[in-house]
This record gives C-alpha cells, structure tokens and sequence, in this order.
C-alpha cells in the first residue's frame, strides 16, 4: 500500500469505511469478515455476532446510540444461509452509520473493535502513549531495550505531522506526550520491520517512511527490515550514539551514514583540510564505535566511512563487496567481518587494515592469500569456505607474530591428507600457539610437525645443493669427511670447500632427532648444538667442527658424554625423497 504522503504538504485525512465481505463457519458459530479501508491502508477483522452484541450495549451505555441500530438476535436457524447473507448486509450497514456518527474521534471500544490499535494512526498512538504511561518509567530504569516497528512510528510522525491536540480523544493515558518524554530519553532502541504484508492488512510495513528525531539520548540502535531511504533523523543521535547496527534495510552504506550527501554535489567530513570546492560540510559520528551493516544489498565501501573515525568494530558480512576500499580512514578498526562477500582478492589489504586484530573473510572467492602476509597485529582470522587449494597459500600468513586463531575449513586443500599437521607446520616455532579450526593443538600433532618441518629444511638443503656451482664442491666434501668418529680425536683431513648446513637424523626406537651441523671453517674448534624432537625423545646431540670435519657427541638430553658417538646412536645424511644419502 502506498503510504501517505510525508511532508509538510499532506492531504486531508480520509474517511474510513467498514464493509462485510463474507462469513465463515466456525464450530457451532458464524464468523463476518469485516475489511476496514483507511486511505490506502486495509485490513480484515474477524468477529461473532456476539461480538457486534457487546460492542453495541457498551456503546449504547457509553454514547447514547440508537438501541435498535443493531440486528436483533435470532434464536432459531441462526446459522441458516439465508438469515446470515441478511445479517452481512446489516451488520454493514451498523459499522458504517457508527463511523458516520463519529468523524472526529472514534470512541475507543469501537476503535479496538475494528483493530484501529493496530492499523489505524490514531489508534496506533493512542496504545502506545497509554503503554508508555504506564510501563514507561520502569522500562527506562531498567535500562532495557525497547522493541518498535516502523507502522508505529509511522505513526507517530504523521500525528506530529498533522497539527493536532496531543490528546485529542480527551483521555490522558493517550496523550501524545508520554510518547515524547519517553523518546527523549530512550538510550536502547530497536525497529523490527516485517517481511511481506503487516498482519491482516495491506500495509508494507517495511516500505512506510519515519522520523527518529524524536529520540533525542540514544546510545544504541538495532533496525531491520526497514528501507533505509526512508529512514529520517537518525543522523540527530550522532552526538550519543555508539553502537548501530542496520540490518536487511539498506543497499549502500551512504544511505544509513549520509543520508544527506544526494543533496550536495561535494562533501567531506568536519575536521578535515578543505582542498577543493565543497559544498557541505558533515558532522562525524563522534561517539560511534560499532557498525553492523550485515545482511545488505551493499556492493562497496563508500566514502562515507570518513564519518565514522573512531569505529572499532565493522560487520559487513552477507552483502555484495568486490573489493576492499577506504578503510585506511578507520584507524581504530580492530575487529572487521567480511565474511560471505564477493571478494576475490586482497592485494595491498595491509595497507587500509593496519591495526585489525580480528578479520573473517569466510564465505568469499579467495583462492590466494598474499594479501594478508603483512597484517602484524593479527590475532583471529576465519578463511572458512573459500576457494584455497594449495598448502604453499598458508605461508602467507605463517609468519605472522601475534595469529592465534586459524580456520581453513571447507576449503580444498582441507582435504589433503594430514592436513592439519601441514597447516601447523606453515607457522614453524609457533606452531604450539595456533588454534587450528577451532581444536587446540596436541602433542602428537606437535611431533609430527617437527618432523615436518626438518623434512621441509632438508629439501631446502637438497634444492640449495642442486645448483652446478656448489654441487661440485659439495660432493667431494662427502666422499672425503666421515661424519661420525668414535675416536676421541678429530681426524686430520685437508679442509673441503665451504658447504651448507647438512641434515643428520638418528633413529633410536619411536625417538627421532634431527640436526643441521654447521661447518665455520676455522682453526679453531666451533662447538655446534642439534636438537631432538618426537614422542618420548630423549636423545641429545653435540658435537664440533674443525677444518671442515665434525665430531658427534649423543647422550641423554641434558646429560654429558665423553667426545665420541654412542654405539646405539646411528646417525645419516637425509635427502629429498627421506632416504638415506
């Protein structure tokens, strides 16, 4: 339905109509459809005969109507088809001479009678200001949140509209004040619009155009299902407002933060230096510190973010974003979701999210990560349900300090066997403090990522070794120096040409130890120290160089050995492929 018109310029408030449409049988008892015309606005109303009975007698009793303007009652076949098409037509004809009776004013049985409470302007402010007196005060005391939906303020700003008394009907439960002193000081506040038609009626709550002026201390606002063009005044609450959230309403980010900008061809935030010609100057949203635009037809990130610098949290999931843009201008920005997007790329992303500590990005288009390798502050970060095939994409993000929370679920490369243990590898000495799809780190997961990870240096080694102008080198430098001498000399062999560090790995039951030995080519004995890693280790190695040469020490971890290997302590080069070279 179309809603009247909002403005200074309004018609004349038109006449309503009551008519019986049909009946229905219920039980023992007949039911009249009555459909009840406001302007564009109608709804239907259900009611018994009896009903009609009660309505009359307090009417009579109240306003001095005729007592014979109702249809008298029928005893016999009072459900006989003939008696209730007749009774439809009367029972039309009462509702109508009643409105007619009373143009101005509906008395208010005959008002909750015909669910004006619900659909009607009059009505509807009348319940309200008399809810308000009464729970009002306690409401506000108890600093709950308090629940409205757009037909009802609505309605509200067409009475302020219209010019009238506050308390036209002569009752002082409604007057229109109680309303007002309660909005004015209302910290918490929610607007709940309805999917489809209102009620019985044909009113597109969601469509109808408000005011929120008339709040004047809000610190809190929740809106949903509204059209945000149609919202006015809520930029009055930018001095107090610190949390907003608006939600299934709007389809760009300007029509909830700058309403105003349509009107001007230039804009730019107070406080900022003035480079060009502008024609407007808009105040910021000083106090606003949460944003939920979440669940919108938003396709980007406008430039009306200048007007929120001291944002700490931003929820633009479920919405239509393609890119990332302008979020340089939040500073303060720690907590962002852009999760269920359209992104497809986050090149260049550390430069708009400098200080983010939480960023979920579920739900989007990535297949790379790149972008994400300089966010140092990061400690939470949701890749759910992207595109992310291959292990090589988490380096991106292993090398980030602060990460403590990781989730990578529903991805393909979630499927690669020892997944997990892969993923944690990526984070080398902290793979201890990552939580993993929501799953603490174990032990054994641990072991194995150790293992991993000696593995990965060794084909770093064997890549390194690979090249022509060291492999020569390298080759003699194994075929002349025995790595282990259970002597407790070092043997005296002509130094080789400077190698790279060369994995060792001794294997002692379930233990596994894995080295890189050093090799300083120096007069002097250069002590080197392994490490030793796997379920139930308890081996440790030391050893020295000299010329090239290297001597192992195995023992107990933190125990002492004199120079010499351990017999049980077997020892070997480990390639590429995890044989032995």
């Amino acid at each position: 339905a179309t809603p009247r018109t909002f403005g200074p310029e309004r018609e004349a408030e038109p006449a309503k109509e009551a008519r019986v449409l049909g009946s229905e049988l219920v039980d023992t008892y007949t039911v009249y459809i009555i459909q009840v015309t406001d302007g564009n606005h109608e709804w239907t109303v259900k009611h018994r005969y009896s009903d009609f009975h009660d309505l009359h007698e307090k009417l009579v009793a109240e306003r001095k109507i005729d007592k014979n303007l109702l249809p008298p009652k029928k005893i016999i076949g009072k459900n006989s088809r003939s008696l209730v098409e007749k009774r439809e037509k009367d029972l039309e004809v009462y509702l109508q001479k009643l409105l007619a009776a009373f143009p101005g004013v509906t008395p208010r049985v005959l008002a909750h009678f015909l669910h004006f409470h619900f659909y009607e302007i009059n009505g509807i402010t009348a319940a309200l200001a008399e809810e308000l007196f009464e729970k009002g005060e306690q409401l506000l005391g108890a600093g709950e949140v308090f629940a409205i939906g757009p037909l009802q303020l609505y309605a509200v700003t067409e009475q302020l509209q219209q010019g009238k008394p506050t308390c036209a009907s002569g009752d002082a439960k409604t007057d229109l004040g109680h309303i007002l002193d309660f909005t004015c000081r209302l910290k918490y506040l929610k607007v709940s619009g309805t999917e489809g038609p209102f009620g019985t009626s044909n009113i597109q709550e969601q469509l109808l155009p408000f005011d929120l002026s008339i709040f004047k201390s809000l610190h809190q606002v929740e809106i949903s299902h509204c059209d945000a063009k149609h919202i006015r005044g809520l930029v009055a609450s930018k001095p107090t407002l610190a949390t907003l959230s608006v939600r299934f309403s709007a389809t760009s980010m300007k029509e909830v933060l700058v309403p105003e900008a349509s009107e001007f061809d230039e804009w730019e935030p107070e406080g900022t230096a003035l480079e060009g010609p502008v024609t407007a100057v808009i105040p910021t949203w000083q106090a606003l510190t949460t944003l939920d635009l979440s669940h919108n037809s938003i396709s980007e990130i406008d430039e009306s973010v200048k007007l929120i610098p001291k944002i700490e949290f931003l929820d633009l999931s479920h919405n239509g974003l393609l890119v990332v843009d302008n979020l340089q201008h939040l500073y303060n920005l720690v907590h962002l979701d852009l999760s269920y997007n359209k992104l497809a790329s986050l090149e260049g992303l550390h430069t708009k999210l400098g200080n983010i500590k939480t960023l979920n990005l579920a739900g989007n288009l990535l297949e790379s990560l790149s972008g994400l390798h300089k966010l140092y502050s990061l400690v939470n970060l949701d890749l759910r349900d992207n595109r992310i095939e291959q292990m090589e994409e988490v380096r991106s993000i292993g090398s980030l300090p602060c990460l403590e929370h990781v989730s990578l679920l529903n991805n393909p490369l979630s499927i690669i066997p020892d997944y997990r243990t892969k993923v944690l590898a990526q984070f080398g000495e902290r793979a201890s403090e990552v939580c993993l799809d929501d799953t603490v780190t174990t032990e054994k997961e641990l072991d194995t990522v150790e293992v991993l990870k000696a593995i990965q240096k060794a084909k770093e080694v064997k890549s390194k070794l690979s090249n022509p102008e060291k492999r020569g080198g390298e080759d003699s430098r194994l075929s002349a120096a025995p790595c282990i001498r259970p002597s407790s000399s070092p043997p005296t062999v002509a130094p080789a040409s400077a190698s790279l560090p060369q994995p060792i790995l001794s294997n002692q039951g379930n233990r596994v130890c894995i080295l890189l030995l050093v090799e300083p080519h120096s007069p002097a004995w250069a002590s080197w120290l392994g490490w030793g890693w796997g379920r139930g280790a308890s081996t440790s190695f030391q050893g020295q160089t000299q010329g090239g040469l290297c001597l192992l020490q195995a023992g107990p971890r933190g125990g002492t050995r004199g120079r010499g290997a351990w017999p049980d302590a077997s020892c070997c080069l480990l390639g590429e492929d995890s044989g032995l070279l």
